[in-house]
């Protein structure tokens, strides 16, 4: 079905609760930790064209699975995702020139993200105040307070305040840099009702404490583009507004993860690196299932990348040890390893399914967010700020009190 634009948020909430709901058979299971999905004996066909493909076929599609020509029920659900996702970019405003010193520190990745942001964000009555929630240096900030008012910068870590208070002395920008943990209980007195919050990729309980204390501190606008829904205090996810609380869907913090599962930014190194890891881990689980002679999954440490510098039967032995394992056996180590990097191309091609789920869920998540304050009297606007490629995260929350 598709979303009419006009669509209420609940609407558009409860046909992606429906569409999620009805298909968690296809979602849920993790083929990193399962040899064998359930979904398989139901789709056999499917299982089958992507069980036969290679590591490069997935990487290829990773991106957008959407588009692969696979069998039923592939290409069906691909597009009732996608019509169930279709948001509207924002309206954007021009932004004045930056000062080319703001951006000196800045990852070029980063500032366009930054930039991109500060263009699509408009309210009805202009900021006297901005407010950057877990600002780091604050450069988020400082890009909003150019025009001359006020920031305020409030930050945890206090070597990144302190860097953030020198840049925006050095920019001549007056911001008000603050050491501040926005889970602590004396946060709420930070949020003045003069202030206008702005929060670019504030993982899962920090964007969230947001919200509350934006609600609670009768804020009159506010823009948050989360990030990290599965960094979260809580194992099983607390759904914020009253919609979502009647919904049936219970989601892990495994299950938060789907969204984040896509990656735009890797370098080579990088992704060979990754690759490697995956390979090892999945070559690691099937001797550690011979080791305790137990057929099931064995959660493993993310291990420094040194590991990945030792030969492969030598990080076997070390795992093995690190888990209190039996010492292996004779073993052919090189078959292992192939079995490993064979496990990884039928991992990542399983997972193209898992992929047609990770918008439906996070914009699940987000309007989850949205109702919350559309039902303490907030008008709310949602949409993109960029495109995919310069951030997956993406999407952007306007709200403000009418």
């Amino acid at each position: 079905m598709s979303m009419q634009p006009h669509a209420s948020l609940t609407e558009h909430f409860l046909a992606l609760d429906r569409f999620l709901s009805e298909h968690q058979a296809l979602w849920r299971p993790r083929p990193f930790v399962q040899h064998r999905l359930d979904w398989e004996d139901l789709h056999p066909q499917l299982a089958a064209w992507l069980r036969g493909r290679s590591l490069s076929d997935a990487e290829a599609a990773h991106n957008d699975p959407a588009a692969l020509a696979a069998p039923a029920p592939f290409p069906q659900l691909a597009a009732e995702a996608q019509a169930l996702c279709e948001l509207a970019e924002l309206p954007a405003h021009d932004l004045p020139a930056p000062d080319s010193r703001q951006q000196v520190d800045v990852p070029g990745r980063k500032w366009q993200q930054i930039r991109a942001f500060a263009a699509h964000l408009q309210f009805r009555q202009p900021a006297r105040h901005w407010l950057d929630w877990c600002a780091g240096k604050g450069h988020l900030g400082r890009q909003l307070a150019q025009d001359g008012s006020a920031l305020t910068c409030l930050e945890w870590d206090a070597a990144l305040v302190e860097a953030g208070a020198q840049l925006s002395k050095r920019l001549g920008i007056h911001a008000d840099h603050r050491c501040q943990d926005v889970l602590a209980t004396t946060c709420a007195v930070q949020l003045q009702p003069q202030h206008t919050p702005v929060a670019l990729h504030a993982c899962g309980d920090l964007h969230v404490r947001l919200l509350q204390l934006a609600i609670a501190g009768d804020i009159r606008q506010l823009a948050v583009a989360p990030c990290c829904y599965n960094r979260t205090q809580s194992a099983t996810y607390q759904p914020l507004s009253r919609v979502a609380q009647a919904s049936a869907l219970q989601l892990s913090r495994d299950d938060l993860g789907l969204p984040l599962s896509e990656t735009v930014t890797a370098g080579n190194r990088e992704r060979r690196h990754r690759d490697q890891s995956m390979a090892w881990r999945l070559a690691f689980d099937l001797l550690q299932r011979q080791l305790r002679q137990r057929d099931d999954y064995l959660p493993t440490p993310s291990l420094p990348v040194a590991w990945l510098k030792k030969d492969f039967a030598s990080y076997c032995r070390d795992l093995a040890a690190l888990k209190q394992l039996p010492e292996p056996d004779k073993q052919d180590w090189a078959a292992l390893e192939r079995a490993g990097w064979q496990r990884l191309a039928a991992v990542r091609n399983l997972e193209l399914l898992r992929g047609l789920f990770r918008r439906p869920l996070e914009l699940w998540l987000l309007l989850d967010r949205a109702l919350l304050l559309e039902e303490h009297g907030y008008e709310v606007r949602l949409g993109s700020f960029c495109p995919s490629q310069l951030t997956p995260r993406n999407l952007l929350l306007l709200a403000e009190r009418p």
